[in-house]
């Protein structure tokens, strides 16, 4: 029987807890250490809490301390490891009482996730200034919400979460501005085709885009007033900021090979350069099969398939990671949008020569005439290989099945050529014969 130390239950560490559980029962000791009084919080639906579009947040809970500890697990909330001996074995953690706790173990599992990103704005220490990760900063910002002198907001950081936000907010009724130094929106997953179709659908609905602008400074008398960029200023009661994430990899820093954000080194089997140390979730590198080599993509869905390989490997079961795509999608107001792979933009800054096939149709045929929506779709392949490098779809219509096909595609290594002859059914209810996916790969050069 192994120790095997688990060092955060968020969703990489409960899917490998529950993978441990689950597949090899009694065969492990499983001891879980977490800094936090839940698990399991699906961030992913923060911004649908925070803009009332579900009625509570009990759904957004997936395990409990109870639940892994019925399986056997021993679970300690509420508890942050300070360092490691990896020679010795031993973890050194401290309870929420002051308690100071040694820990030995056989094999250890980093799940510790990712931090805030928090920007060097001066003023961002004021009241009414949010950051949005855990349960707990979502809880805080639906409270301030029930103030109505809460009237307007700046969202800061025009990612995924920047995004969901800002329409989160205006669902509450407030005016919002969203600020970000890049010249668009989403611009880490999409290429101008389609900021541009996000950009226009934000500003239809009332948000103010302030895209291109720095923010120098958050102002107000002890509580937030406004907020100034190197263009503007604009008066606001809160700010959330929502510039990304980093790897949380303070533990062991000095010891485990670091990727070059600073997130944990590990092989397919999710172990680092120390033997019997894996590291799981947005801590960890990925292998991304579009660049074909180590990546860093923090996904939640990457996290729970990290944690489902790191699970196997750590209790004896040679299982190595497939890799990851990066497979994503948004839905903001009623557009969708998904997208797996590299942009053009991505291939380039990792030294490929791209191409790219666009095209643009309605879903069904005309003479279908309700709920028959455009949908816009780019593929970006390798020049010279023809390797399907990633794929963007939007469409008011749900198409969101569509890019999984893509995904395995970059998975497998298939060429643009060979997707265009590929058989697809065609039925009126569902699509065209000639649909967008055949007609874009056929007119690819």
């Amino acid at each position: 029987m192994s120790k095997i130390l688990v060092v955060g239950a968020n969703h990489a560490g409960t899917a490998c807890i529950n993978t441990m559980l689950d597949t090899y029962g009694s065969q492990n000791e499983v001891i879980v250490f977490d800094r936090n009084s839940n698990i399991s919080f699906l961030g992913c639906g923060m911004a649908l809490w925070i803009g009332r579009q579900i009625d509570g947040y009990d759904g957004l809970f997936y395990a409990s301390k109870e639940g892994l500890e019925k399986k056997g697990a021993k679970i300690m909330m509420e508890t942050e490891v300070s360092h490691i001996d990896f020679d010795k074995k031993i973890a050194y953690a401290k309870t929420a009482d002051g308690k100071e706790i040694q820990q030995d173990y056989d094999k250890l599992i980093l799940a510790t996730g990712s931090v805030p990103v928090v920007p060097p704005i001066p003023g961002k220490d004021l009241e009414n200034v949010e950051f949005v990760k855990l349960f707990q900063n979502a809880q805080t910002v639906i409270d301030k919400l029930e103030n109505p002198a809460i009237k307007r907001v700046a969202v800061v950081g025009a990612g995924y979460i920047g995004v969901e936000l800002a329409e989160a907010f205006k669902r509450c009724g407030r005016e919002v501005v969203m600020i970000d130094i890049a010249p668009t929106c989403l611009s880490a997953y999409y290429d101008k085709e389609f900021t541009e179709m996000m950009e226009e659908n934000l500003k239809s609905n009332g948000i103010e885009l302030a895209f291109d602008q720095k923010v120098t400074s958050i102002e107000g008398n002890g509580k937030v007033e406004r907020i100034v960029t190197d263009k503007a200023s604009f008066d606001v009661d809160m700010v959330c900021l929502a510039v990304g994430f980093k790897p949380n990899t303070q533990i062991g820093k000095e010891k485990l090979e670091l990727f070059k954000n600073g997130s944990y080194v590990v092989n397919k089997n999710q172990e680092t350069s120390i033997k019997d140390v894996y590291a799981i979730g947005d801590c960890a590198t990925v292998y991304d099969n579009a660049l074909q080599d180590k990546n860093y993509i923090a996904l939640a869905t990457n996290a729970v398939r990290s944690g489902i390989v790191g699970a196997h490997n750590a209790c004896g079961t040679n299982l190595p990671s497939i890799g990851v795509q990066g497979s994503n999608g948004i839905c903001i107001y009623d557009l969708k949008m998904v997208s797996t792979g590299m942009t053009v933009e991505k291939a380039k800054k990792f030294g490929f020569d791209p191409e790219f096939t666009l095209f643009e149709d309605y879903q069904r045929m005309s003479f279908m005439k309700n709920h028959n929506e455009k949908v816009k779709i780019k593929i970006v392949y390798d020049k010279k290989t023809r390797r399907i490098l990633g794929c963007q779809i939007a469409s008011k219509e749900d198409i969101s099945m569509a890019i999984h096909m893509f995904s395995l595609a970059i998975q497998e290594g298939v060429t643009i050529d060979k997707l265009a002859l590929l058989d697809i059914f065609f039925l009126p209810h569902f699509n065209q014969p000639y649909n967008y996916i055949t007609m874009a790969a056929i007119s690819a050069k």
